[in-house]
């Protein structure tokens, strides 16, 4: 563990908020937080399948019910056999590459924005509730520090809080609209609301 932000204080830290909070939108990185998340990614990436590794065993040791969402690992009690799980290994990279196609995406903001929310709407289903989604945001920093070592800084770590916050608020935005939209197929024709009866 050791890391400042790891465990309940990744609540406090990445605003967690109620799942009907999603839709309030957590503020965009400023220029100079993109232009430090540019730089940092580009020796993060060179150990990307060691982040998203260690990225999630760190998940699943500082909040174990996030096993459940994970078929695969729901009963896997030993880290280590993790740690060398290439199923863990295979996620992690879709994570990472998530990642990367988010900072690469910085400087255009409807296709972040897109990515986002369209991720966020997987994720439902997945059954993978918003509640998680900070969690992976504090355990990537915790990861990435000793990656960066002296190159990390209060300000680099507050613009990847920024990043993380502004993208983990549109996942929950997306996932909400997915579960809303099911809620609303799963209705009969009959208890569906007629919108051609809805003007006055």
């Amino acid at each position: 563990m050791g890391c400042a932000i790891s465990g309940l204080a990744a609540k406090a830290e990445f605003g967690e908020r109620n799942t009907e909070d999603a839709a309030v939108a957590a503020a965009y990185p400023r220029e100079d937080q993109i232009q430090m998340i540019k730089e940092s990614w580009k020796v993060i990436r060179d150990d990307i399948a060691k982040v998203g590794i260690i990225m999630f065993v760190r998940l699943f040791e500082t909040h174990p019910e996030c096993k459940d969402v994970f078929f695969l690992f729901r009963d896997v009690e030993d880290l280590e056999r993790l740690r060398s799980s290439r199923e863990l290994r295979a996620h992690g990279l879709r994570v990472m590459s998530f990642i990367e196609k988010s900072v690469a995406r910085l400087d255009q903001l409807e296709r972040l924005e897109a990515l986002a929310l369209e991720l966020g709407k997987s994720h439902y289903h997945y059954n993978a509730p918003p509640k998680y989604y900070s969690y992976v945001g504090a355990e990537f920093i915790c990861a990435v520090q000793p990656i960066l070592k002296e190159r990390w800084t209060a300000e680099l770590e507050e613009a990847w809080k920024t990043m993380f916050q502004y993208v983990t608020s549109l996942m929950k935005q997306g996932y909400q609209e997915e579960s809303s939209r099911q809620r609303h197929l799963a209705l009969s024709p009959k208890e569906r609301p007629d919108k051609r009866n809805t003007a006055l």
